[in-house]
């Protein structure tokens, strides 16, 4: 053994992380912490956007309180970023999910007319579900039922979704004839949210490290100069693009704790527990995707592409969405983005444990990060959602599993049940607003099709059960106004 090797071995983080054994160092593995964290830090600015409706006037008043969000998102990614780092030792972060959130938001509190505290219970509820199935080891058997194409398309549908909200809150994409249409191009905040966009894509397209928050602080600082100069009418929503009183804030974390289980009043029971599966199935399936896809790239997959102790990760992710309902920011998950960090040579748990101390500190600068527009982090949305629509290309290998170079179709729209329930599923998502609905006519597309087909067999059984599920999830509106008692 080398010297280096030799006295890191006498060290306590070298006996917990196992740097060495794993290949890496105690300072690759703290510059890659910080990699993960800045990749990933644009979720401080837009998780307490949606939650709070900043920049929709007429659903604000309906929203949490921004400062709060914001305190309760950093305690959580923070806390639940070390525990997977120190329980698993893998290099994986989590925060509330982009998607879940504005399911919460748009679906659940928007749309069906839920409080935040009801929301935020449903939140729990699949959580402490998913919990369960980690602990029987059903996890990992009722995901092997759905077909890997429309895993594909789930989250494509997802980045379209999110891609959306972000044109729709920056107001580039507004009511018009005969639906929407492209805001006139002539106003200060539209000129922002273009030059934001275009920035984050240059340092993208040239390999910046932390383009998406790079991009936010840039066109945050532009957005301030013009309404400085210009004054308060420009258009940006009102407490944003101004320097605030105060730089310095003591966290408010009353939303700790904050939620109920009334949705199962205050909604159909049938409706509660459909939307419950509903995000139980967005969170499930955003996971799996995101462990899998690290895992490899970090090399902690065996050759038949299954990944050692992969319990002990899925068990902190599901006790994550549970954190996050309690604490009112959403389902917290494993962020894809753990894969910048793994990229530049991270490896072990330490990874994590510094990425997730990194939240901390801004829990205390509320109002610094409350004048970020939404102009300013709709780039963010917009690139987020391109990659997530990446799901739809795969790499070919060869027969040793080593990559060909050649890039495939990931979905099979040859085959009518994989290609429409797919199209459907990626069309519903942004087109009805909903995740959940996008989700479900995927599912009753799939098993209409292998039915009308003369294949249901080729059908898991938990496809029928969940599109059952979805079945009596759009019949709720025709039961309630049919019969009092639903």
């Amino acid at each position: 053994m080398s010297e280096p090797a030799a006295h890191a071995g006498d060290t306590f983080l070298e006996r917990r992380f196992r740097f060495a054994a794993n290949g890496t160092t105690l300072a690759r593995d703290t510059m890659a912490g910080v990699t993960t964290f800045i990749v990933m830090s644009y979720i401080i600015f837009v998780n307490p956007q949606i939650l709070s409706f900043a920049g929709i006037p007429a659903l604000e008043p309906k929203g949490l309180p921004f400062e709060q969000v914001l305190a309760a998102t950093c305690l959580v990614a923070g806390v639940m970023t070390i525990l997977m780092g120190v329980y698993t030792n893998r290099a994986y972060a989590l925060a509330p999910g982009l998607g879940l959130n504005a399911v919460v938001a748009f679906g659940l509190v928007a749309g069906e007319g839920l409080s935040f505290p009801a929301a935020m219970g449903l939140i729990v509820v699949e959580g402490i579900a998913v919990t369960i199935l980690v602990l029987t080891g059903m996890r990992e058997k009722i995901m092997d039922a759905i077909p890997l194409d429309l895993k594909k398309a789930i989250a494509i549908g997802i980045g379209l979704f999110i891609a959306f909200i972000g044109l729709v809150n920056s107001g580039v994409v507004v009511r018009g004839t005969p639906v929407v249409d492209l805001a006139r191009l002539s106003t200060w905040p539209i000129f922002v949210t273009f030059f934001g966009l275009t920035l984050t894509i240059v340092l993208r397209a040239r390999g910046v490290r932390g383009d998406l928050l790079i991009g936010i602080v840039a066109t945050t600082i532009l957005a301030t100069i013009i309404n400085e100069a210009a004054g308060d009418d420009v258009g940006f929503p009102a407490g944003t693009a101004s320097w605030p009183s105060d730089v310095y804030e003591k966290p408010d974390l009353a939303l700790l704790g904050n939620f109920n289980f009334d949705a199962f009043t205050e909604l159909a029971f049938v409706s509660a527990v459909v939307w419950a599966f509903s995000l139980f199935l967005a969170d499930f399936f955003d996971t799996m995707g995101t462990l899998v896809g690290v895992g490899k790239q970090a090399g902690y997959l065996d050759a038949n592409g299954r990944m050692e102790d992969i319990r002990k990760p899925l068990l902190v992710d599901s006790l994550a969405a549970v954190a996050g309902g309690a604490a009112s920011t959403s389902s917290a998950t494993t962020y894809i983005e753990s894969a910048s960090g793994v990229g530049v040579g991270g490896r072990t748990g330490w990874v994590a444990v510094i990425a997730g101390a990194l939240f901390f500190p801004f829990m205390f600068f509320a109002p610094i990060i409350g004048m970020v527009p939404p102009q300013a982090t709709a780039p963010a949305l917009i690139l987020v959602g391109f990659l997530m629509m990446t799901a739809l290309t795969e790499v070919e290998e060869d027969a040793e599993g080593k990559p060909t170079g050649r890039k495939l179709a990931g979905i099979d729209f040859t085959d009518l049940g994989i290609g429409l329930a797919a199209a459907l599923t990626i069309m519903f998502m942004p087109f009805t607003f909903s995740i959940t609905r996008g989700i479900g006519i995927g599912f009753l597309a799939f098993v209409t099709v292998r039915a009308a087909q003369g294949r249901p067999r080729e059908v898991h059984p938990f496809m029928w059960i969940a599109s059952a599920a979805f079945l009596l999830y759009f019949l709720v509106p025709f039961l309630q106004d049919t019969f009092d008692w639903i």
